[in-house]
């Protein structure tokens, strides 16, 4: 059973509407269909997209700061080792 939302889920966009190499869009992080669908979706679909785009992001920082720290660090292929 679906809990009832009192009041709407505003849209993730922030205007930044450029396509990733993965398809996400860059500014939101929804994909190609969540972006289309997001006015047919019920409260709680709209929430858990929103709840995806939050684990997206959070792993693209991720992935940056790792990337980031590799080319700070040692070449040496032992230093990934610790």
């Amino acid at each position: 059973m679906e809990q009832l939302e009192f009041f709407t889920v505003p849209s993730p966009c922030v205007g930044v509407c450029n396509v990733d190499p993965k398809g996400y869009c860059q500014g939101c992080m929804r994909k190609r269909e969540e972006r289309f669908n997001w006015l047919s979706m019920t409260p709680t679909q709209q929430l858990h997209v929103i709840k995806l785009c939050r684990l997206r992001y959070r792993r693209k920082m991720q992935k940056q700061n790792k990337i980031e720290i590799k080319e700070v660090g040692s070449d040496s292929p032992q230093q990934d080792l610790f």
